[in-house]
């Protein structure tokens, strides 16, 4: 059956419902007429002759242009204060590389880091390695890393390191 067939079978539309609404009509009016901008008032601006060799060419370009340069010198800034850092991190190494300390954490973390990666290797390779295991490996290696930095804190009373 056919909607057709299932909407002859209803109700008759009354003669109302049979006719389509009125469409909207536009009132005409002359008011709109009086607002227009006349051309050869003194409000309009007119571009100067040499706008195409302008190099900034709008405010809206100027003001960019300006933000452009801020955030460049903010950039500069900041690369040279890392540079700084860097600077002095170079130094406090340099000075401390014969603090027992320090050579200590150093190995330490290099045999860590080397037995971890063995290990994980050969688990990997034999298709053990699990998301739980990983995980459980992170989670001891953060409570050496907390264990490591108190031991070390004990250490710098004895053997201070240098600034």
């Amino acid at each position: 059956m056919s909607y057709a067939d299932i909407a002859a079978k209803g109700p008759k539309q009354s003669p109302e419902e049979v006719r389509a609404p009125a469409l909207p009509e536009v009132q005409h009016s002359d008011d709109s007429v009086s607002s227009l901008v006349d051309v050869d008032s003194p409000h309009i601006s007119s571009v100067p002759s040499d706008y195409e060799s302008q190099s900034v060419k709008t405010d809206t370009q100027a003001d960019r242009q300006e933000r452009e340069q801020e955030i460049k010198r903010e950039a500069k800034e900041l690369k040279d204060k890392a540079a700084a850092k860097k600077e002095q991190a170079k130094d406090k190494v340099k000075k401390n590389s014969d603090n027992p300390v320090v050579l200590g954490n150093a190995i330490g973390a290099a045999v860590l880091a080397s037995v971890l990666g063995i290990g994980a290797y050969r688990k990997y390779a034999r298709g053990e390695l699990t998301g739980k295991l990983v995980a459980a490996w992170v989670g001891v290696v953060g409570l050496l890393g907390v264990g490591d930095y108190y031991v070390s804190q004990y250490f710098f009373k004895q053997y201070p390191p240098k600034k």
